[in-house]
């Protein structure tokens, strides 16, 4: 920006510089000074040094904080793909968010962007994103230091639904594979029937789709599959049954990748599959309730030995949410003790 021209008033020289629609002006013994005077006061305007030292933070838009933190931090993760997708769609999901600085949010603001979001999402959805949000902000307290707490603590999430206690009898299950055009004696030749392969792979293992699709011909072990990476951050051996070893067996042998399929297109896939089959209440991620529920009333697993098959740290969960015996199964399970 081109220095204005100090203008002598009698013996004294003034300068005025225009910033952002503001004039600043000061009154000096010489030129030079004044020149000095302005050259220095456009570089603290600019900077915002004159705001920070009276307490004014500049504005720092919550979108680009979002950016700085997932290129820095998010996209390491191994939840990278959902903290994208929640990241870069603010304009829909926290539109009242988006532009606002992070040093004006206040709990008020997140209070209004949760009643609303509340009507338009599950609450197990509300929740995640209100996470990650949250997770945003405690980077830039405690990895930026821009902030001294975070905002989003102060505010109330719902609790949690119901945990899902959905089952796969034997129908459904036959109905899918119907759905996926695959009979499960002969070797998956096109993305349906590799998705209907991981699908009857996960009820037999209780490994979940993610898993699945990682695993490759070197993790498969006598008698176990390795997995060198895990959603909790470490490796686990997954024992293999008569079933699950036919299931690999089915598979070519011609390449390390064990299914030719990414997470987006088997997703895809399994939506309009179950929709076909007249079941849009099932997830693939039930099939590892059925496959746990399987493995206690089949095998009569103890539970620390599931939680180290299943991969729970918290014995809690495992019970709780994916362990989902009907009214029957604990009948029969009371009366075998007894004999």
């Amino acid at each position: 920006m081109k220095l204005p021209k100090p203008i002598q008033r009698g013996s004294s020289w003034r300068i005025t510089v225009t910033f952002d629609k503001k004039r600043y002006s000061v009154t000096k013994d010489t030129a030079k000074e004044c020149e000095l005077w302005a050259a220095h006061k456009l570089l603290e305007l600019k900077t915002g040094k004159v705001d920070i030292e009276q307490g004014i933070k500049p504005s720092y838009p919550f979108k680009e904080l979002c950016d700085k933190y997932y290129q820095e931090h998010g996209r390491h993760m191994r939840s990278a793909r959902t903290i994208n997708f929640k990241l870069k769609n603010l304009d829909r999901i926290a539109p009242n968010l988006l532009n606002k600085s992070i040093y004006d949010f206040k709990p008020a603001d997140i209070a209004e962007w949760r009643n609303k979001r509340k009507k338009e999402v599950k609450v197990s959805t509300l929740r995640n994103e209100h996470a990650i949000y949250s997770a945003v902000f405690t980077y830039a307290m405690k990895e930026l230091f821009l902030i001294e707490s975070n905002v989003w603590h102060s505010v109330t999430m719902p609790s949690k639904e119901k945990s899902r206690n959905q089952r796969i009898t034997d129908e459904q299950q036959e109905q899918l594979l119907k759905a996926l055009s695959w009979n499960g004696t002969t070797t998956p030749e096109n993305s349906r029937q590799y998705v209907a392969w991981a699908f009857l792979f996960a009820l037999e293992t209780a490994m979940r789709q993610g898993e699945i699709l990682a695993m490759r011909r070197a993790d498969i072990r006598d008698g176990f599959v390795h997995l060198p990476m895990t959603k909790n951050g470490e490796t686990r051996n997954v024992p293999l049954s008569k079933e699950a070893k036919r299931l690999l067996a089915l598979l070519a042998n011609n390449n390390d990748e064990l299914l030719p399929i990414d997470k987006d297109v088997c997703c895809a896939t399994w939506v309009r599959a179950k929709k076909r089959a007249g079941l849009p209440g099932i997830n693939f991620h039930d099939s590892r309730h059925e496959a746990i529920t399987r493995m206690v009333k089949v095998r009569k697993l103890p539970v620390e030995v599931l939680a180290k098959i299943t991969g729970h740290k918290t014995i809690g969960i495992l019970i709780n949410t994916y362990y989902n015996p009907d009214a029957q199964d604990l009948v029969e399970m009371f009366n075998d003790s007894e004999s």
